[in-house]
């Protein structure tokens, strides 16, 4: 009356091991293939200023020099006490590079120019500073407050362009802020916000995929 089990013939529970073994072999192979075609996790920086805070998605697969060299100087805590040091409204707001006395820190050295990564200077995008020299940014960085496109991208007048290596995700109303304040000349700077915006932290957030 009860349910009842029978012993299967060898045949059949060798057969049952074959396919259990063959299902866990396709479901491996499956995982692996999807595994390589899941895109890498984007990382953040929270960028917290004296105006608030700014999240900026970094992109490693189109910039991964400029990626690695950014997050290089953020673990190290060299942004912490930088300033916004050159702001322009309708075109850019720059920093990563002075103290508030306008003092340049020190840093590494310069990283090759991925300017050719096929990201766009637009409105919100953070791309890497740097001298007449292609090959020359190090920690400074500026984000984009307009299209720059037209201006910035490579091929640019001098036959490079610069580096773009991420987005604004949130706080892109802080550089709203940050690019409207008042600025003035500090020796041989100019376009130096009257108050300074500091950096006071930098940190590195949770990635996003």
């Amino acid at each position: 009356t009860g349910v009842q089990t029978c012993a299967l013939p060898i045949w059949q529970t060798h057969m049952q091991r074959i396919l259990t073994w063959c299902l866990a072999a396709l479901l491996a192979v499956a995982g692996i293939a999807n595994a390589q075609t899941t895109p890498a996790a984007k990382p953040r920086v929270e960028l917290k200023t004296s105006m608030g805070k700014i999240v900026v998605e970094l992109d490693p697969e189109h910039a991964p020099i400029t990626v690695a060299n950014f997050l290089k100087y953020v673990r190290s805590g060299q942004y912490n006490g930088t300033i916004f040091h050159r702001v322009i409204d309708g075109f850019m707001i720059q920093g990563g590079g002075m103290d508030a006395a306008m003092h340049e820190k020190a840093t590494g050295a310069p990283i090759k120019l991925e300017s050719k990564n096929g990201l766009s200077n637009t409105i919100g995008t953070i791309a890497m500073a740097r001298t007449n020299i292609p090959d020359s940014a190090t920690a400074q960085f500026f984000i984009n407050v307009v299209d720059n496109s037209s201006r910035l991208d490579y091929p640019h007048p001098d036959g490079n362009g610069y580096a773009v290596f991420g987005k604004v995700v949130a706080g892109m109303e802080v550089v709203e802020k940050i690019k409207a304040v008042r600025t003035s000349t500090v020796g041989p700077h100019e376009n130096v916000p009257v108050q300074s915006i500091v950096i006071e932290r930098a940190k590195i957030g949770r990635a996003h995929v």
